[in-house]
């Protein structure tokens, strides 16, 4: 593995090795596939891979007016993989839909006459996609695997590419864009590479979860203020949805197997819950005279703050759902 302008370099077993590793705090619910566009194949020389991530990071902070590159990961052409920022940040890939993701950058044009992808990419893409749901214990749909045409650019509603949508991750990307295209080409290649032994059962002993309300909240060896920050993992940032395994003393411990802690007094409870409508329309407040906002799919998961009455609001987002096309786990 080789550093450099803060990105972490990797090939696919590295990567298997490296992400196994990192310890997450916020709970992960889809993958989100992505094409560049531009930079494309023709801008990679085979040793350019910092270069040109660097340069992706500069044009969404000084361009965009992100606070850091957007996506999490980035694949190269020859089936390299390198960091973007952090993984307790929410990407800023989908608006609308970057809420418990993680966002993947393919470098290339994979439209229809665009790039040729290459062996060594089309294998990266597969493998790493099994190792993220390996890794989040992710069924393989397309509710947690999901692509940037499926959302419509202007209001972040999922409507399936039919209207107002990127091409992204590319009309010729395994096949093509479309929902039936992702389950015919590109799902059976990731199920193929998953772990049936870890996903996608859902990890034991969770007794509930909550969503951060603080800007950044710090993650401690032993549940007292006094302790020291865990070495190996950063802070949980504002909106993160935290899986608890224990309490004590106002303190949650966030994981199984280490102990590591966060203060409650800086999150709010939070219900997980698994839309049973073919479609549910997302309002700004709780009622049918409210705007719609969004769109959510049968089977796609949410994390529910407040249930007022028969509606329901959105971790921390003025969204609001029916509570009756709900189901809470």
């Amino acid at each position: 593995m080789e550093n450099k302008y803060g990105f972490l370099k990797m090939n696919l077993t590295e990567f298997e090795s490296w992400i196994h590793s990192q310890r997450i705090a916020r709970t992960i619910l889809t993958i989100q596939q992505h094409h560049t566009w531009s930079p494309n194949y023709a801008h990679f020389n085979g040793s350019n891979h910092f270069e040109r991530q660097n340069a992706m990071k500069n044009h969404h902070v000084r361009n965009n007016g992100w606070s850091d590159i957007g996506q999490h990961f980035t694949t190269f052409p020859d089936g390299t993989i390198l960091t973007g920022r952090s993984l307790e940040a929410i990407p800023a890939c989908i608006f609308g839909a970057n809420r418990d993701s993680l966002c993947i950058e393919h470098l290339g044009n994979f439209d229809e006459d665009g790039d040729q992808m290459s062996s060594e990419h089309r294998l990266t893409i597969i493998k790493m996609t099994a190792i993220l749901c390996d890794k989040f214990r992710l069924p393989v749909n397309t509710f947690s695997i999901i692509y940037h045409h499926w959302f419509n650019l202007s209001t972040g509603k999922r409507n399936n590419g039919t209207g107002g949508n990127k091409s992204c991750p590319g009309t010729n990307f395994f096949g093509g864009n479309k929902v039936e295209d992702c389950m015919a080409n590109f799902l059976p290649l990731v199920q193929l590479e998953v772990n049936s032994d870890l996903s996608p059962a859902p990890p034991p002993a969770i007794e509930k979860y909550v969503a951060v309300t603080a800007s950044a909240l710090n993650v401690r060896v032993a549940p007292r203020g006094s302790a020291s920050k865990a070495p190996d993992r950063g802070a949980a940032l504002l909106g993160a949805i935290l899986r608890i395994y224990d309490e004590s003393n106002g303190w949650l411990k966030i994981s199984k197997s280490q102990s590591h802690w966060v203060y409650g007094r800086y999150t709010s409870d939070v219900k997980r819950a698994t839309v049973n409508a073919d479609v549910l329309r997302v309002r700004s407040g709780p009622g049918t005279g409210y705007a719609i906002v969004d769109n959510l799919m049968k089977s796609e998961e949410v994390f529910i703050s407040t249930i007022e009455g028969d509606w329901c609001k959105l971790s921390l987002e003025e969204k609001w759902l029916s509570k009756n096309y709900l189901d809470f786990s």
